[in-house]
């Protein structure tokens, strides 16, 4: 599938608990079954600490999508995945262990600020996690003019540790 209509669209998958290379691998599965869409890349997997909170370590990636699903539609469809895989949201809980996180990261070029939404995500760049296999698979990016990949040797110099494992 494809077409003159595609965007690339760049999502941080997360998991801490259970099986978290389990569960990326699953839910990078249920994003390519979505409807108008394909996964064109995925990074390595990575394993990081929690960043500003506690529990086991996090299982991470990046993968990229190219869609035709607007970008509210495609965050519907993220949350959604979240859900039938268990992720409970709490209000009030920030940065709670989970079985499943899925980032909008970027969605082409577009700059957006709602209640719901924010492109490009506010904080991919302060984040190893992100910013690693970020560059992994777009090592051409920039985010504010600046190289993904220089953005994530700042961030693990800075102290966010950060080990690469194997194939997603």
């Amino acid at each position: 599938m494809s077409c003159a209509d595609d965007v690339e669209a760049f999502i941080a998958l997360g998991a801490n608990l259970g099986d978290g290379a389990a569960t990326l691998r699953a839910a990078v599965q249920a994003v390519e079954a979505l409807p108008l869409t394909r996964i064109a890349a995925r990074s390595s997997l990575y394993r990081t600490a929690p960043q500003h909170a506690s529990g086991p370590d996090y299982w991470n990636a990046v993968i990229l999508a190219r869609t035709a699903l607007s970008p509210e539609a495609l965050l519907d469809a993220l949350l959604r995945i979240e859900s039938d895989m268990g992720r409970q949201r709490r209000s009030g809980e920030i940065n709670a262990p989970r079985t499943l996180d899925l980032d909008l990261l970027l969605y082409g070029s577009l700059k957006r600020q709602s209640e719901r939404l924010t492109l490009p995500h506010p904080r991919m760049a302060q984040r190893a996690f992100v910013l690693a296999p970020l560059a992994e698979i777009w090592p051409a990016g920039r985010i504010d003019g600046v190289p993904v990949a220089d953005l994530a040797e700042q961030r693990i110099a800075e102290g966010q540790a950060i080990e690469k494992l194997g194939p997603l």
